[in-house]
């Protein structure tokens, strides 16, 4: 149906490590790492997510990561070669003396698909199966050769080197895993203070592809919660560039729910002073003046508003405001236990002064990260004890606004809102249940999520949406088709397993903007939309308040969910394609559908349209490689 190229390239995650290299469309999976091994042998520092402070960026066909491990800094740069085959180069400079074993680059391959695979290496004048003096404990090769291939029935990873390298390949055992790892020592032994090493190496990935055709089953005889659509973060951070990405998002996104800020420290930063009477002098803080007016915004486009506050002033806190962790790891600052009915009252009054200046009230409170500390921390049974103090103090007032249970900083952390949940005095003042998708997208840690808002019947909310948190720090990522695949298949994931109301982007500001140009992290092309835009665009148009229904799928690599009303006789069926160009049979449609209108987009394609016919409620088409795909009848 659709024509396009299957790209072929390294998977490089920003903080260094290959995550595998595309051919075809298909990815042959592996994970590479920095890692530096203590003197003692007993510890290993290595690059990963969140452990490090990287920076990436990308030129073309390389891909540079800087790094460091302690006090030896990494470049690392990744050269898409040829289809599946890329250069490495690395060089590691010591910026003071360290007793350490050694510092390697380490391949590991996955058991799923290396089980039973055999080694040959080249250029080796003794046995190779030899084993010599180990390096590495349960290592089983330790040899010096120009170049490694590690073969199995379906999978062919092939390294060479410009000269003879040391050569150490071991299993990893760890977590009940049964992985094979390749150890390529870049530095042995100590290092002192100005050694500089280079190192580079060829990589090349091959075998088979899986091309099966894909049978999807919709059940519409099942419904679920609603989802209501894409949401949006509308957190004001960046005076100069944030209104043209909210602007042109606004435009051009349907968006279904929305998060702003309240900004607390500045609508009343003494604890005796009268901020509705400043503000109806003239004199409301231009950081308030400007979140009220996103949320009336907001609100005037027929959006439920959520106000979250990240920060309090100083006479609601216990000790001076802590913006960043402790030397312990402590986040944020707890509430000021006898400040308590202050504190209800000035959140009250600035949802007030909403409701009387502007006209509206927005529809949820909350606490942005509470259970973390970003910026003010509690515990759940805190929580909950707030959550009945505040809800019934708005309520006296008149206010409809309920509180919104969890706003956690990531899906791991459920067990924070299980209080207010076991509290029956709480859960009058609940209007919805909230995580944050940075982390925790294992099924069983999502279930916790879904059979929470069950157990309450109440909404549940994605208060913010995507992958990395720390991505502001190396925005280059954004571009790239690897963040985008990777930030669609986790909706994917939210949609079918959480069936969430809605899932607010982070943000649809030029904080971790979908948006390219326009001056935003020093970009000053003309703005523009990449393809997480697009993603996102194609996401929004999923008519309103369709239910989530049960999607089956015979075939790895596809991420999908299904959505419907049979009393509108509308669907929408959402596919992300990991892999190569695939023909798919969607089958259980009800007879009356026809024709299906079918929205594609890649690295290429921008929401490209096709029509799809549907005889006897059954589909056949084609799903690009490397591709989301919505399905919607007309």
């Amino acid at each position: 149906m659709f024509a396009g190229n299957a790209y072929s390239q390294a998977e490089v995650e920003p903080w260094g490590n290959i995550s595998g290299i595309r051919k075809h469309g298909q990815l042959y999976e592996f994970e590479s790492s920095l890692r530096v091994l203590s003197k003692d042998g007993m510890h290993i520092a290595s690059t990963s997510k969140e452990k490090q402070q990287p920076r990436y960026s990308r030129k073309d066909k390389n891909q540079t990561v800087l790094t460091r491990i302690d006090s030896l800094y990494f470049s690392q740069t990744v050269t898409d070669l040829s289809a599946g085959k890329i250069k490495v180069a690395i060089q590691v400079v010591a910026k003071k003396d360290t007793a350490i074993k050694g510092v390697f680059f380490c391949i590991t391959l996955p058991a799923k698909e290396y089980e039973g695979s055999k080694l040959k290496l080249s250029g080796v004048a003794e046995d190779p199966l030899m084993q010599t003096t180990p390096l590495l404990g349960n290592s089983y090769v330790n040899v010096r050769a120009k170049g490694a291939v590690l073969s199995s029935q379906s999978r062919q990873l092939k390294i060479t080197f410009d000269k003879p390298e040391l050569i150490i390949v071991k299993k990893d055992t760890a977590k009940g895993n049964n992985n094979i790892q390749l150890y390529i020592p870049l530095k042995l032994d100590g290092v002192h203070a100005g050694d500089t090493v280079s190192r580079w190496f060829t990589i090349q990935a091959s075998g088979d592809v899986d091309d099966m055709p894909v049978n999807l089953g919709i059940d519409t005889t099942k419904q679920g919660r609603a989802f209501a659509g894409l949401g949006g973060n509308f957190r004001l951070q960046n005076a100069k560039t944030d209104p043209q990405v909210i602007d042109y998002s606004l435009k051009n996104l349907r968006v279904a729910w929305g998060r702003v800020e309240m900004p607390w420290r500045f609508w009343q930063p003494e604890k005796d002073g009268n901020p509705t009477l400043d503000a109806n002098s003239g004199k409301l803080h231009p950081a308030v003046q400007k979140a009220m007016d996103m949320a009336r915004r907001l609100d005037s486009l027929g959006m439920p508003v959520i106000l979250s506050a990240w920060s309090a002033p100083k006479w609601a806190i216990v000790g001076p405001p802590n913006f960043r962790p402790t030397p312990e790891g402590i986040w944020g600052n707890p509430l000021e236990p006898a400040a308590m009915d202050a504190i209800y009252k000035s959140i009250t009054d600035y949802i007030l002064l909403l409701k009387d200046k502007y006209g509206f009230e927005v529809k949820l409170f909350s606490f942005n990260e509470s259970d973390l500390g970003i910026n003010i921390r509690m515990t759940g049974q805190e929580q909950a004890n707030f959550i009945k103090g505040l809800g019934a103090y708005m309520a006296s007032k008149g206010l409809k606004t309920k509180m919104l249970l969890g706003d956690n900083s990531d899906a791991t952390t459920y067990s924070f809102i299980y209080p207010a949940m076991a509290d029956s005095d709480a859960r009058p003042y609940i209007g919805a249940v909230s995580f944050h998708s940075w982390r925790g997208w294992e099924k069983e840690t999502l279930d916790k999520w879904a059979e929470a808002a069950t157990k309450l019947n109440l909404p549940l909310i994605v208060g913010e949406g995507s992958i990395d948190a720390a991505a502001w720090n190396y925005p280059d990522i954004f571009q790239e088709q690897t963040y985008a695949l990777q930030e669609i298949n986790l909706y994917m994931r939210l949609l079918a397993i959480c069936q969430p109301v809605s899932i607010l982007q982070w943000q649809l500001t030029a904080d971790y903007s979908p948006l390219i140009g326009g001056g935003i992290f020093n970009n000053n092309e003309p703005l523009h939309p990449g393809q997480r835009f697009w993603n996102l665009k194609q996401l929004s148009i999923t008519p309103k308040d369709l239910y989530a229904m049960p999607l089956t799928c015979n075939r790895p690599g596809i991420s999908s969910a299904a959505l419907g009303d049979n009393s509108k006789g509308k669907y929408a069926i959402h596919l992300v394609n990991n892999g190569t160009t695939r023909k798919v049979t969607l089958t259980g449609l009800p007879q009356k559908v026809s024709t299906l209108k079918v929205y594609v987009t890649t690295k290429k394609l921008t929401m490209k349209q096709e029509t799809v016919k549907v005889t006897n409620g059954q589909a056949v088409f084609k799903l690009p490689a490397i591709s989301y795909a919505t399905l919607i009848n007309e």
